[in-house]
């Protein structure tokens, strides 16, 4: 199996989903600007989004993916068949049971998240009612995550990689044709959570169907007595523990924000947005293909394969990570004019969220490198050794925080996010390297080199390219506007990919296979 084709799969899918996802923000941006309102959506959404990332994406999979794959590889499909029905068993009851208490604690939760909405009663009353209506989703997306895990040991990367686009559908579906029916046009938000997840998980039975590992749901009492899931759950509580670190450095932030100018919090998830399409294009594209693949190697008990998977993974994400920090450092205000500004969404809100992308920008490489690292521990179902880093980056996030934020107001507070997540990434590779886990193979130091050179090159080409250049009063031009931010994009990514060209690096050398 080419590793570079299947994460280039993965890749060019969830570019349709980060597409789509532009799009969505682009309307909403456009039909709600930042407002009270939107500051409330985005702290309900942020509610059951967390909830996902423990039940879901961040804990279970962790604990899920690794034992899948050692099942299949040591008892056949058989069993795996019959682990998929009782691990949906469980999460499916759990999940539920977790939805309802949400949908009924949803007041204190929205406290708990974001206090400083008190501030304006009829934003606080919203936001509870939003989470009400969008707890459920995260019941869809526990099975989605599922389904995601399944798919991905069986190496058919294509469904989970391009199902988050009819979610985007939907927003972008009721932002325009719901929205204006409702005598409250934001509620139009909450339904499309909804529906976005309803539409995820269908889209996952037929390739679940054509796989026969379609599950069959039972009994919670026997789903506990298989022991394999008992082994799934005793590695989800210290994954559990570990991804609470990380959603609670959000949620602190949130809160933060919350109390600060009005728009903050919009301003801070336009800006995290537009840091997904890195993180999700490379990070979680690799993180995809690299946890099963790893966890089939150290069921395989092949040390040197493991070692050689990290490295590859490690040289990917230097290569584009690098040069997507300093494209969105230096074109941040550019970007955000472009996509968002417009209708509600004003010249000011367009400086503050390039504020926010700046101060994420710094730490991209921190937050890529993390989803490659992080999977080399998962794979060996240690989770122990990622919870204890992630308690000292929590740390060094809110430190940082003490120090950024009063100086830098919401985008202190995306500072923070890049100094944990380069502190984690260093200490995810200190620790790889210490345990004899990973061991870099040779050519790093020229490899790094020439890497410098090519990324100078491209600052070079944007400084100079994008001086003087006004994106906010050119907003009664929107289509030259645009042509501008793409002739300096195309332009930098030339002139890094001839600078890389003329150093002697390529594509075949980031080729990498597994049995």
């Amino acid at each position: 199996m080419n590793l570079l084709r299947a994460a280039a799969t993965v890749s060019g899918l969830t570019l349709a989903s980060r597409v789509t996802g532009l799009a969505r923000d682009l309307v909403i941006s456009r039909v709600f600007g930042a407002s009270a309102e939107t500051d409330a959506f985005n702290v309900a959404f942020r509610l059951p989004n967390l909830l996902r990332r423990l039940f879901a994406e961040g804990a279970f999979q962790q604990a899920f993916v690794p034992i899948l794959a050692e099942v299949r590889t040591r008892e056949g499909d058989s069993r795996t068949r019959a682990l998929v029905d009782h691990v949906a068993s469980a999460l499916f009851w759990a999940v539920l049971a977790t939805s309802i208490v949400g949908v009924l604690a949803a007041p204190a939760l929205v406290w708990l998240l974001a206090s400083g909405l008190a501030r304006d009663p009829a934003a606080f009353d919203l936001a509870a009612l939003m989470t009400r209506w969008m707890f459920p989703y995260i019941l869809f997306m526990s099975l989605v995550a599922l389904s995601a895990g399944v798919l991905n040991t069986f190496r058919r990367f294509a469904v989970p990689a391009a199902t988050p686009v009819l979610l985007n559908l939907s927003f972008i579906a009721c932002a325009l044709w719901l929205a204006p029916q409702l005598s409250r046009p934001i509620l139009a938000l909450a339904a499309a959570v909804v529906v976005g997840g309803v539409l995820q998980l269908a889209i996952q039975v037929p390739a679940l169907a054509r796989l026969g590992m379609l599950p069959r749901l039972g009994g919670l009492r026997a789903a506990l007595a298989d022991p394999a899931v008992r082994r799934i759950l005793k590695l989800m509580l210290p994954a559990v523990f570990a991804v609470s670190v990380a959603q609670l450095s959000i949620i602190i932030n949130t809160n933060i924000a919350s109390h600060l100018a009005t728009g903050s919090v919009t301003w801070l998830a336009f800006a995290d947005r537009l840091m997904e399409f890195p993180t999700a294009l490379l990070g979680v594209a690799l993180g995809t293909v690299l946890l099963p693949n790893l966890s089939k190697a150290h069921a395989d008990g092949r040390a040197a394969d493991y070692s050689r998977l990290l490295d590859w993974g490690l040289r990917l994400t230097a290569l584009v990570a690098l040069p997507a920090a300093v494209g969105l450092g230096l074109l941040a205000e550019g970007v955000i004019a472009v996509l968002f500004q417009g209708g509600r969404f004003s010249a000011h809100d367009v400086a503050q969220t390039a504020q926010a992308l700046v101060g994420y920008a710094v730490g991209l490489l921190g937050l890529i490198a993390v989803k490659i690292l992080a999977p080399g521990f998962y794979a060996r179902q240690d989770i122990r050794t990622p919870v204890k880093i992630a308690v000292v980056a929590l740390l060094a996030t809110q430190a940082s925080n003490l120090v950024l934020v009063p100086l830098f107001k919401h985008a202190g507070l995306a500072m923070s996010v890049s100094v944990g997540a380069l502190a984690n990434a260093a200490m995810l590779y200190a620790g790889l390297r210490r345990r004899g886990l990973y061991a870099p193979q040779p050519g790093w130091g020229g490899f790094m080199g020439r890497l410098v050179v090519a990324l100078a090159a491209l600052a070079a080409a944007l400084w100079f390219g994008g001086r003087g250049i006004d994106w906010t009063a050119m907003q009664a031009q929107w289509a030259a506007r645009a042509a501008v931010l793409a002739a300096l994009v195309a332009g930098g990514a030339a002139v890094y990919g001839a600078a890389l060209w003329l150093l002697g690096l390529r594509p075949r050398d980031f080729v990498a296979r597994v049995q």
